[in-house]
């Protein structure tokens, strides 16, 4: 057998079997796949794995990591042009940097496998809350049970055996819920790394008798996951150009890319919003445990300040860090930060980085960061255009940055992102606000968007129509597997053991009539009627959801996305709602599966 350096540069594969959104036609076998040398290699399972692009024999990207060099790419040259116009002579070359925050649950795989919807759906679709969920608050940064730090050791060993570095490992919000944060790497390889990762905390979770869940909310009524995506740009010199510096109101370089994030952020906060659209991630955002679907940037106290000051011509203050009081005399002295964190803030900026908080636990950051790097590069593009026929720099450095402001603060907000007036407000500043998949979705292919993609040679006309096909195929697909599950619950499992419970009532209540014994006010009267009233309304809601799934023949996939968003889900809701309430007066003994108690406090 031979094995030559060129079956590691290009390999071939069936490219008719993945989802393509109409690329490639199924007889149209023919796929490549080609090294990514900037991305490391590893060895997994004693083989060697090559992190590589995927594309189609004419051409187009059938993957996340070809678009996203390509991002890179169109950042790299649009940066350069800034930097060398700041006579940045030492600079080869500017590099997107990210570092994603993973959070995910671990449950007993003994009680996973007992529940099919946590099996084929990543989440529960029934399950009523027990007496104690998080209020406490008790599990946020607690002591880790005995199983999960044995996990978390495991797994850090076999990350490092493929070359990656956790920096945090702790216990989050919920029961049962845990975060692990990877080391910032250049953008894509720490995509792949994540990628990785995730496989690998699944496999890791099962040597351990546990289930590693990645879903956004696979419980009700508790934190779903998030996955914050931590974004700066850095020179190969090692200059984090996000960095403010001691007096960031004269760090021209530095506002001026601030002003390019602005915009970006502001022009396409619809492009923001469908980078991290799926299913899973509807049921979170906007909870108590992510920022709302409604896009804005934190700057903070300070930038904000010196933001404003400048647009208005106003002279900057000179401000000095205050050190914390903390009133203990044995603790060190330290600076405290100018600005306080907003957890509730979509895209936030964290002293030298943005952290954009609303991708979700299951996705890869892959296209996240291709969307941010795109849009950035388009305004840096813009101000290079401008500024490189400017016959006085300063100026025109200062022109742009004024301009900026004054068109688009509106994308600023410092405040309580959770509060209902933010609601209000940001309708009246003119940003947008899509609650739902299909509704972001639908402004995929607007004109701008399309256009900022093949300007900048991301993705193709084509290749934007097919990940919109694709993207919705995923949405309504994932809510039909729902759908379909939780009617095989409910007619298999959790309708016929309840048929049990009632049958032992109605036994009881015979006996207690034979015996002459008052009945009506009892509790097996009471409980009788009650599940009979609730499982009266889970079948008529059952009954309308399997006729409109079988009637449905909507071939267009966002009216289709629509119809499951519009018809379908609310029939699912309502359903658990009833059969939820069932579940809190049903003897244990006949409910037929482990309950939120088990699943959320079963650990040990």
């Amino acid at each position: 057998m031979e094995f030559s350096p060129s079956n590691l540069v290009k390999g071939e594969a069936d490219a008719s079997s993945f989802p393509s959104g109409g690329l490639r036609d199924t007889f149209e076998a023919r796929g490549y796949t080609a090294w990514d040398p900037t991305s490391y290699a590893f060895i997994k399972d004693n083989i060697l794995c090559i992190p590589t692009v995927f594309c189609s024999y004419s051409g187009e990207a059938l993957d996340h990591k070809t678009p996203l060099l390509r991002s890179m790419e169109a950042l790299n040259i649009q940066a350069m042009r800034i930097l060398k116009l700041f006579g940045n002579k030492d600079v080869d070359h500017v590099k997107a940097t990210a570092g994603a925050e993973q959070e995910y649950f671990l449950i007993d795989k003994k009680y996973y496998d007992l529940r099919e919807d946590l099996i084929f759906t990543g989440r529960t679709l029934f399950g009523a809350m027990p007496p104690k969920g998080q209020e406490m608050n008790d599990h946020y940064y607690g002591s880790i049970k005995t199983r999960v730090s044995e996990f978390m050791k495991d797994l850090n060993e076999e990350l490092w055996k493929v070359g990656i570095q956790a920096k945090t490992e702790h216990n989050e919000v919920a029961p049962s819920q845990h975060e692990l944060a990877n080391n910032f790497l250049t953008v894509n390889v720490s995509a792949d790394q994540n990628n990785l990762t995730m496989e690998i905390m699944k496999k890791t979770a099962r040597k351990h008798g546990l289930e590693c869940l990645l879903h956004e909310k696979p419980f009700a009524g508790v934190n779903g996951s998030g996955k914050h995506n931590n974004w700066s740009l850095k020179t190969d010199t090692g200059v984090n150009l996000l960095d403010p510096g001691d007096t960031p109101e004269e760090n021209a370089q530095f506002l001026l890319f601030l002003s390019a994030i602005i915009k970006a952020i502001d022009e396409y906060q619809d492009l923001l919003r469908i980078s991290i659209s799926s299913a899973g991630n509807d049921h979170r955002l906007g909870a108590s445990e992510a920022p709302p679907a409604i896009v804005s940037i934190f700057l903070g106290d300070e930038l904000s300040e010196i933001l404003e000051n400048i647009r208005l011509h106003k002279a900057n203050r000179n401000r000095e860090r205050d050190p914390m009081t903390i009133g203990v005399h044995t603790i060190p002295s330290f600076p405290k930060d100018n600005t306080d964190r907003n957890r509730t803030s979509p895209f936030a900026f964290t002293g030298n980085k943005f952290e954009f908080r609303m991708p979700g636990s299951s996705a890869s950051i892959s296209t996240p960061n291709t969307i941010l790097n795109t849009v950035i590069a388009q305004e840096l593009k813009g101000f290079a255009d401008t500024l490189e026929n400017c016959e006085d720099l300063n100026s025109g450095i200062q022109q742009i940055i004024e301009d900026t402001l004054n068109e688009h603060s509106r994308i600023i907000f410092n405040g309580n992102g959770y509060d209902p007036s933010w609601i209000l407000e940001a309708e009246k500043r003119g940003l947008s606000n899509y609650p739902s998949t299909p509704a972001a979705l639908s402004h995929y292919l607007d004109e701008k968007n399309v256009e900022v993609f093949t300007r900048n040679r991301v993705l193709s006309e084509s290749e934007c129509h097919s990940r919109y096909e694709i993207y919705l195929e995923k949405y309504y697909k994932t809510i039909n597997i729902e759908a379909l599950t939780m009617a095989d619950m409910l007619k298999k499992d959790i309708l016929p053991s309840t048929s049990a419970f009632e049958a032992e009532l109605t036994k009881i209540l015979k006996d207690k009539k034979d015996l002459q014994l008052t009945y009506e006010d009892s509790y097996e009267f009471r409980t009788l009627k009650k599940v009979s009233e609730l499982k009266k309304a889970i079948l008529k809601d059952l009954d309308e959801m399997e006729k409109l799934l079988k009637e449905n023949k909507e071939s267009d996939p966002l009216k289709k996305s629509f119809f499951y968003h519009d018809s379908i889900i609310p029939l699912m809701n309502a359903i658990r709602k009833n059969t939820d309430e069932l579940e809190l007066i049903s003897d244990r003994k006949y409910w037929p599966m482990p309950s939120y108690k088990e699943l959320l406090f079963g650990v040990d």
